[in-house]
C-alpha cells in the first residue's frame, strides 16, 4: 500500500461514493456527528442496503437499532425487494432498550415514509429475537460487544437457511489488535469472530469499512 493515504482517507473516499441520501437521513447523519452518536454511517449503511437487495431479504431483525439510521437503510431495501415481488409483505424489526431512542426513530422513519414496514420493540435484543415468531432473511447485530458470543446461538436458530448475518464493530477501533486489551467488549468481539469463522455452517467475510463489518451467510 502506498504511504500516500491512510485509513481515514479511505473511509472519507468510501463515503464520497455513496449516492445522495434523503434529506431526513442526512439530518440523522448530522445529528450523529454533532453528538458523537455511533451510527453505522453512510458507507456501511449503503453496504447494508446493498447486501439486503442482493439477498432479496423481506424480513430483517435488527439487534440494536439506535435512533433508526441503520433501520432506514434496511427498510429502503426491503421496500424495493417487495415492490419487485408484490404480494409478500416486508418487515424490519427495530429493537432498542431506550424508549426515547425508539420514539426518535419512529419520528425519523415516519418522515421517510418507512414506518409501515417497521415493528418497534423497546426491549433487550437477544431475548426479543428469541421470542419473535418465525425465522428471518437477514439479522443485523450491533448490541453491547461483550454480548456478541452468547448471541450467536440465538442468531443461528432464528436466521433462515441461506439467510444473511451482518454484524458491526468487528475491528473495534483497532482494540482487537492490542494484546494488552483484555476488556469484556474486546474479548467479545474476538471470541465472536473466532466462533463464526471456525464454524463450517457459515460463509464469512470481514470488510474493513468504517469499524469493520462482517457479512456471513448461513449455509
Amino acid at each position: 500500500m502506498s504511504a500516500g493515504y491512510d485509513y481515514n482517507q479511505i473511509q472519507k473516499y468510501l463515503i464520497g461514493l455513496v449516492p445522495q441520501r434523503p434529506a431526513e437521513m442526512q439530518e440523522m447523519e448530522r445529528y450523529a456527528e454533532a453528538t458523537s452518536f455511533p451510527i453505522i454511517g453512510p458507507a456501511a449503511g449503503y453496504y447494508c442496503y446493498q447486501v439486503t437487495r442482493l439477498s432479496q431479504a423481506r424480513s430483517v431483525f435488527e439487534m440494536g437499532s439506535g435512533y433508526g439510521y441503520s433501520t432506514a437503510w434496511f427498510a429502503l431495501a426491503v421496500r424495493e425487494n417487495c415492490a419487485k415481488q408484490p404480494g409478500q409483505p416486508g418487515i424490519v424489526h427495530h429493537v432498542v432498550w431506550d424508549a426515547d431512542l425508539s420514539k426518535k426513530a419512529q419520528g425519523h422513519l415516519k418522515k421517510l415514509g418507512l414506518d409501515p414496514l417497521i415493528e418497534f420493540h423497546v426491549a433487550e435484543a437477544v431475548q426479543t429475537l428469541r421470542n419473535t415468531p418465525g425465522q428471518f432473511d437477514l439479522i443485523f447485530c450491533d448490541i453491547d460487544k461483550d454480548g456478541y458470543p452468547a448471541a450467536l446461538e440465538v442468531i443461528d436458530q432464528k436466521l433462515a437457511p441461506g439467510g444473511v448475518l451482518v454484524i458491526d464493530n468487528m475491528i473495534w477501533s483497532g482494540k482487537i489488535f492490542d494484546p494488552h486489551d483484555d476488556s469484556a467488549s474486546t474479548r467479545g468481539v474476538r471470541e465472536f469472530t473466532r466462533q463464526i469463522c471456525n464454524n463450517p455452517g457459515w460463509i464469512v467475510s470481514l470488510s474493513p469499512m468504517r469499524d469493520g463489518v462482517i457479512v456471513a451467510i448461513k449455509k
